[in-house]
């Protein structure tokens, strides 16, 4: 079968969920290959990229990789991917630059933003600002193709996990900019937004900062992450890291609780590929309820802190 190559995201050694999306997506298409790019790469990471059907892992370890900015990882896929049928990388804002670059080197065509894939790499994609889903396929090249975490459920099957040890001339272009300094960012008990099975997003109709409270609440409960509307940021209510939109972060959960939200198009080109939507609005004409499988209408204040209790309750 054909090889894919699947950029692994990791932090610390720890390969990220999103990793195991795509690697149990390309084995739907062909054999996966799992590329590491920088220094890390542990017996642990090994087993796990094995554990979901990786047959092959290239291990580039030079520092170098990492020591600059985006475009290395962008050299190494191209180097690596003249005997690939397609390359797979999290769509995530340095995903989606890497995807850029690589379709730039090796003079391919480029998807971002997939939701699925079918055979002959055809894409499903949400476009113009998601108020329309096509199906996309790369004319030209190598396919390279960003797929939103989240779209693909992970499923181990186990695969040879056999390490190939490769090495990379980094071009005096891809050595321009250079990381001086790494700030660690404190990371909370909840999930990371983009990766989180279950979002609750608080909107304008929570009324304050204070107020997300009641959002963290229920969030906290189900295990999940917590967002917000871009009018409930640009309030001033919640950080605009959080925010889920166009102009935001795009999530693909499997539940996504949208409370306080009236559902304007640029939010919903944020969530509306999640697989089961539950609004909660005591407005009945808010637009959000054209969208989702569960409504609520009724005051959010009242409705999330009984819902919170009640999945205490079966807990």
């Amino acid at each position: 079968m054909s090889e894919i190559l699947v950029l692994v995201e990791q932090v610390e050694g720890e390969v990220k969920k999103v990793t195991l999306e795509l690697l149990t997506l390309a084995r739907t298409l062909g054999t996966p290959a799992a590329v590491w790019a920088g220094p890390g790469f542990t017996p642990e990471a090994k087993a796990r990229l094995a554990e979901y059907g990786a047959e092959k892992i290239y291990v580039a370890a030079s520092s170098d990789i990492v020591d600059y900015v985006v475009a290395p990882k962008a050299e190494l896929l191209a180097q690596l991917a003249t005997s690939a049928d397609a390359v797979l990388v999290a769509a995530t804002a340095e995903g989606k630059e890497i995807a850029g670059r690589l379709a730039i080197k090796t003079d391919s065509g480029v998807i971002t933003d997939a939701v699925g894939l079918s055979e002959g790499f055809v894409a499903d994609q949400s476009i113009f600002g998601g108020g329309i889903n096509v199906h996309a396929k790369v004319r030209k090249g190598t396919p390279v193709i960003a797929v939103r975490p989240n779209s693909t459920a992970p499923v181990a099957s186990a695969g040879a996990g056999a390490e190939e040890e490769v090495s990379v001339t980094l071009s005096d272009a891809a050595k321009a900019t250079r990381v001086v300094e790494r700030v660690k960012q404190e990371k909370g008990a909840r999930p990371e937004l983009t990766e989180a099975a279950i979002v609750v997003s608080g909107g304008r109709g929570v009324g304050s900062a204070e107020n997300f409270s009641v959002i963290e609440g229920l969030a906290d409960a189900l295990g999940a992450a917590v967002g917000a509307s871009r009018a409930a940021t640009d309030a001033g209510w919640y950080p605009h890291q959080f925010q889920v939109g166009q102009t935001g972060k795009t999530v693909s959960p499997q539940l996504y609780i949208a409370a306080g939200i009236s559902g304007a198009i640029q939010h919903r080109a944020g969530m509306q590929t999640a697989k089961t939507i539950v609004a909660i609005n005591k407005d009945p004409e808010a637009p959000i309820f054209e969208l989702a499988d569960y409504g609520v209408v009724g005051d959010l204040h009242q409705v999330v802190p009984q819902l919170t209790e009640e999945v205490q309750k079966r807990k």
